[in-house]
């Protein structure tokens, strides 16, 4: 008759026999399924040839201030925000940071700009990305603009909160705190919290302040983000 030790190791060995295929399939469609959220590498290759063409036309300044991102660049009018400042704008919708630090060399690091400001980690986060990578693409983007121009400041502004992605904020606010701490670690770099002001007194976003979509800021959301931004960029780059 076999020992209860037999027939615990016979069970064992018939489980793991079993199931061991579905688990690492499982496992495989996780993995490879994260995989494949990310974005195509060059799905912006048009919008960035663009930018390059219209600098061609018409040189840009140099020694200006970049505005860098997605969505939240793309939809700013940041020349009627800022009319003190030599701006450029290189905003391209649902980006994210790494491909923020993939096209720096060709919309930032030509114009040699005094300051770089940049909004990313919204679309990271929202296609599946943890705080942990959305940090370390942040970080490769600094470490591109630094690697070429030492000198250049460069303003993070913080994920901002949304009613649409609202399951999301407690890893933008992970991830904002990682961005946080960074900058205040290292020179020529500023974290700007945009995100708070966004939040009502009940600690959710506030609906008056973004679009019908519960996404974008609205104009009256810009002109809270001009209000905090005015004095650091004219201190920054004044």
């Amino acid at each position: 008759m076999p020992s209860a030790a037999h027939s615990i190791d016979q069970f064992v060995r018939f489980m793991v026999l079993r199931y061991l295929p579905a688990f690492l399939a499982i496992l495989l469609l996780i993995l490879f399924g994260a995989a494949a959220k990310l974005p195509a590498p060059d799905r912006w290759e048009a919008t960035i040839k663009k930018f390059e063409e219209a600098d061609k036309q018409q040189a840009p300044p140099q020694n200006a201030t970049v505005f860098v991102g997605s969505s939240s660049i793309a939809l700013w009018d940041v020349q009627e925000s800022f009319p003190e400042l030599t701006l450029i704008k290189r905003g391209f919708g649902g980006s994210i940071f790494r491909e923020a630090a993939q096209y720096a060399d060709r919309i930032v690091i030509p114009y040699k700009p005094k300051s770089v400001v940049v909004y990313e980690g919204d679309n990271d986060l929202d296609i599946g990305l943890t705080s942990d990578e959305v940090f370390a693409d942040f970080k490769a983007f600094v470490a591109k603009i630094h690697g070429a121009l030492p000198d250049t400041k460069i303003v993070v502004l913080s994920i901002k909160p949304s009613i649409k992605r609202w399951e999301q904020f407690g890893e933008q606010k992970k991830t904002n705190a990682l961005i946080e701490e960074f900058a205040n670690a290292n020179k020529n770099l500023l974290f700007v919290d945009v995100a708070s002001p966004l939040l009502g007194a009940d600690g959710k976003p506030r609906a008056d302040l973004l679009k019908s979509d519960g996404l974008h800021l609205n104009e009256e959301g810009y002109k809270i983000w001009t209000s905090i931004l005015t004095p650091i960029l004219m201190e920054k780059t004044g």
